[in-house]
């Protein structure tokens, strides 16, 4: 059932289904010779082709009159039962919402005995599992191929899957929580206090960490910087903090790209990247199993 920011939409949308109704009745009742109107058995429209097809005007027959004053006794009976009229949630209190629910309950209490050897199971042998594994990949690409990718290795802000570069760390009990729980990883914008000519120089610094192309004659003044407004996080040296969710900034790998313009635009104004928690919509066992798969994409 929507929430309705006025009381008036309620009214609205409740005046509008039950005025269809009534109007549809009005229509069906003004239209029947045998509640006294004079309406002829059958009069022609004046529209004829080849000299004898004539298009003729016939009364409505009552038996489709009576099937249609049935179907607008049902739909105001549905309307008393179910929601449909505005904030009236029906005697019956029913949503789709919980329907879904409680079709996954019973999903979930039917699928219990395929999780169930799993249970005890270490998160290696169950990557090296071919059941478990079938049923990891499908949980992946149901649940998690929409950011990272059908074959897991991401995108612009959405990390690879399949490297051996963590965020939060890679080991099996790291990723079970960052699934369970979700991941807020926050680079807070530094605009306010540094000038976009001093954070070119950080962007300089940074890309000499990788090996990529950069400004000899700028790398004190990005050290600088970098010293005091990044090392905090990412640490003296810029291999990060898995922590905090600090990358490595070292091992050449990008969430966002390497080109001093994005590292500029990352320094001013910051990123802000959430992993949602799966917990609300999968069970602990297919969590285990989802696990097991990511882990697997890099450590098989």
């Amino acid at each position: 059932m929507s929430d309705f920011i006025s009381s008036f939409w309620s009214y609205y949308i409740a005046v509008i289904a039950l005025g269809g109704i009534v109007w549809c009745v009005y229509l069906l009742f003004s239209q029947r010779a045998w509640l006294k109107r004079n309406v002829q058995a059958v009069e022609s429209t004046g529209h004829v082709w080849d000299d004898d097809l004539t298009e003729l005007n016939n009364p409505v027959p009552r038996w489709w009159t009576v099937m249609y004053l049935l179907l607008c006794a049902a739909a105001l009976g549905y309307l008393v039962l179910y929601p449909g009229l505005g904030s009236y949630k029906g005697l019956l209190g029913f949503t789709a919402g919980q329907e879904v629910v409680q079709d996954q309950q019973a999903l979930n209490i039917r699928i219990q005995p395929v999780y169930e050897r799993f249970r005890e199971m270490p998160v290696p042998e169950i990557a090296n599992d071919d059941q478990a594994r079938t049923i990891g990949q499908r949980l992946f690409l149901n649940n998690c191929a929409q950011c990272h990718g059908s074959d897991a290795k991401g995108g612009r802000g959405f990390p690879n899957l399949t490297d051996s570069d963590w965020l939060w760390g890679g080991e099996p009990e790291q990723i079970l929580q960052t699934i369970t729980k979700g991941r807020h990883g926050v680079m807070p914008a530094w605009a306010a206090m540094i000038k976009p000519e001093d954070a070119s120089a950080i962007a300089q610094y940074v890309r000499s960490f990788s090996g990529l192309a950069h400004d000899p004659l700028r790398l004190n003044a990005g050290k600088r910087g970098f010293e005091t407004y990044c090392a905090a996080c990412h640490g003296a040296e810029g291999k990060g903090n898995p922590l905090m969710g600090a990358p490595n900034l070292t091992d050449g790998t990008w969430l966002y790209g390497s080109s001093e313009a994005t590292i500029v635009e990352t320094i001013l104004n910051g990123r802000d990247n959430q992993m949602p928690a799966q917990e609300t919509y999968l069970t602990p066992e297919q969590i285990r199993l989802l696990t097991a798969w990511v882990w697997g994409q890099s450590n098989r």
